[in-house]
């Protein structure tokens, strides 16, 4: 495992390498720059600025710059939030952020595997249709059209619940059930795939035949199997809830990571952007190596 473990920590190693170098140069390759605003700043300030900056050197000089603060665990200061720098702001949003994200995961769990089992328990009946139908309606209908939709109907129509802010349990019912709609509807539909082909094992048939109650089935002989490929989602989808909740984060105006994202790209703050893409792609090879060390306790049979 610790050899695995090992080779796995390793390998990250170029993926961020290639994950820092192409967010580098695209960023650059956008209109404009950190110091252009509708009231310019004179021809002086702005060289003293960009010299600061070493924002007129050739660029694979700025890469290497960045790449050995980067290397030193420095992201830089902030073009645009000023006295702040990117690790500064990170650490301010990120809270946030991975709060609505585990909720929204908690959420998609809880509701996603419960209409799973009910579907695949229910095969081809009305039931499954009406489960299954509204996960694909889930799938389909996207964040930034369901956001709007809810904050009309709860927020300003019945005035049951805020649209934006942080803080308090109310704040925070609508950003994640927005955030966790399309997983809990993901979710169902692998549960339901899943449960039905593990329904179908021989092992599960000897059980039902040995007279086993469902519920005894499904808790000690079906569960882990049906488990194995939500957990194969679980890695890469809750560091995509969490990167995802950039647009739900700025539609409620909440103080996390996306809302900084969102400002860094607008104003060209080159190195908030770079700092939270790189933040987040550490976060996803995180996730998912977590995900493949679980690998081998659901499933004894997998070798590392």
């Amino acid at each position: 495992m610790l050899s695995y473990f090992a080779k796995r920590i390793a390998s990250s190693i170029p993926t961020l390498f290639i994950i820092i170098t192409i967010a580098f140069f695209m960023i650059r390759l956008a209109p404009g720059g950190p110091f252009d605003s509708e009231r310019p700043v004179p021809a002086e300030i702005a060289a003293n600025l960009e010299k600061v900056y070493h924002l007129n050197d050739p660029l694979p000089v700025q890469y290497g710059y960045y790449l050995l603060n980067v290397l030193k665990g420095d992201f830089g200061p902030s073009f645009k939030y000023h006295d702040f720098t990117v690790s500064e702001l990170i650490a301010q949003g990120f809270p946030v952020s991975i709060q609505l994200g585990l909720l929204a995961i908690l959420l998609s769990l809880m509701i996603g595997v419960l209409f799973g089992v009910i579907a695949a328990l229910r095969q081809n009946s009305a039931i499954d249709y009406l489960v299954m139908g509204l996960a694909m309606t889930g799938i389909t209908i996207p964040n930034f059209v369901m956001a709007p939709i809810l904050i009309l109907l709860f927020g300003v129509f019945w005035g049951l619940l805020p649209t934006s802010g942080w803080g308090e349990l109310k704040h925070m019912v609508l950003p994640v059930i927005v955030l966790s709609l399309p997983q809990i509807a993901t979710v169902a539909r692998m549960t339901r795939a899943s449960l039905i082909e593990t329904l179908n094992m021989p092992y599960i048939r000897t059980a039902k035949a040995k007279g086993l109650p469902t519920r005894l089935i499904l808790s000690r002989h079906a569960s882990r199997a049906t488990l194995l490929p939500i957990l194969s989602w679980l890695g890469p989808a809750t560091a995509a809830i969490i990167t995802g909740s950039v647009v739900v984060e700025t539609i409620f105006g909440l103080p996390g990571i996306g809302r900084h994202f969102i400002n860094g790209a607008l104003n060209r703050d080159y190195t908030l952007v770079m700092g939270v893409v790189v933040f987040y792609g550490f976060l996803i090879i995180l996730m998912n190596l977590l995900v493949d060390l679980l690998y081998a306790w659901l499933d004894p049979r997998i070798k590392y």
